[in-house]
């Protein structure tokens, strides 16, 4: 339970919490802001003011804004609360951008157990300081009971560009290469799995984390042309995008792209392809053939990207996606039409 902010008997979320007075007060003073804000005005979130003034950034703004509804709110490997921070931390690193600020609009369901919500904005509290970002302002709403998920996130992120980094579509070229940071498919499979709607059990662990560290080990090296983060539909989702937005021919070698062994054979008795699974911990980067062995080197020197790979090419052509395969075929990737793991991000 919260430490002492809250009266004793406040042990769920009720509609009152959501009405704008003294119980929803003291929900944002026992929870967001003993975790979020600090009194030395280290972590500048105000919730006495309807707007916050932000220091002069020095460069180009960048924003970008997301939802996150996840069911379980907690699984093995993270949080919607590291989540939040993650994606909208991530969407913010790919576009060559420096992550400094974030706000936080949460909706609470009736009858959330307000120890889980404590563990929740503990762990956003945690990651957003793991990522160098601070939450500056927020609102909450309560939603009647069966009208939510027990919690949804809507995060806004704004950063400062990157002036090491000059990404875009438009910069890619026939002949570059194709990097991806560590295995594919984890988050997805992770979240599946805590669910138990198939009665599988397994030790697979999201890999939610942030990306900032593997763009900014790029930053300065002339030739990286683009960068993404593969959440919802995956890998193959990623390199669809860059076909169909370059008019260009995406090849994967399908013995290069790292899979974890137990994601592997999940996949193998549900029918699922790891290929189109969420990450939410991995970056892919389109680079010039040339430097591909440089970037490569760089990512492996790092924690998050000790599993990077050099996992295909792009090329002139039809605008499509090719998968190689080990025993010298091929196989085209489709576009992906329906969501088999619904709301894993």
């Amino acid at each position: 339970m919260p430490d002492g902010n809250l009266p004793l008997t406040d042990t769920h979320i009720s509609l009152a919490h959501g009405n704008g007075g003294r119980f929803m007060r003291e929900l944002i003073e026992a929870i967001f802001r003993r975790h979020l804000g600090a009194p030395d005005g280290e972590r500048p979130l105000d919730t006495d003011a309807d707007a916050v003034r932000l220091p002069d950034l020095d460069g180009p703004v960048y924003t970008t804004v997301d939802g996150f509804a996840v069911h379980p709110i907690e699984f093995p490997g993270g949080d919607i609360g590291s989540l939040a921070v993650h994606g909208t931390v991530n969407d913010l690193s790919v576009a060559g951008a420096i992550p400094r600020y974030l706000t936080l609009s949460a909706f609470l369901e009736e009858g959330l157990d307000v120890e889980v919500l404590d563990r929740v904005v503990a762990s956003l509290a945690r990651a957003a300081d793991a990522a160098g970002v601070r939450v500056v302002a927020g609102d909450t709403k309560v939603v009647p009971r069966g009208h939510g998920g027990g919690i949804y996130f809507s995060v806004a992120g704004i950063g400062v560009g990157d002036p090491g980094l000059a990404l875009g579509m438009d910069r890619i070229r026939p002949g570059d290469a194709i990097l991806v940071s560590g295995p594919v498919g984890d988050h997805g499979t992770a979240v599946m799995l805590a669910r138990e709607a198939f009665g599988l059990h397994g030790d697979v662990r999201s890999d939610c984390a942030s990306v900032f560290p593997l763009a900014q080990t790029l930053s300065g090296i002339n030739g990286i042309r683009f960068l993404r983060d593969p959440t919802r539909g995956g890998l193959a989702t990623v390199m669809h995008e860059i076909a169909r937005a370059t008019g260009l021919r995406v090849e994967l070698e399908e013995g290069a792209i790292p899979v974890n062994d137990a994601v592997r054979s999940v996949c193998e008795i549900l029918g699922y392809d790891p290929l189109y699974l969420a990450c939410e911990g991995r970056c892919v980067a389109v680079v010039a053939g040339e430097i591909a062995a440089h970037a490569l080197a760089r990512w492996q020197d790092l924690d998050e990207g000790r599993h990077a790979a050099l996992i295909g090419h792009v090329g002139a052509g039809r605008a499509e996606v090719i998968l190689n395969t080990p025993i010298g075929g091929q196989r085209r990737l489709e576009e992906l039409e329906d969501d088999p793991l619904p709301r894993i991000c």
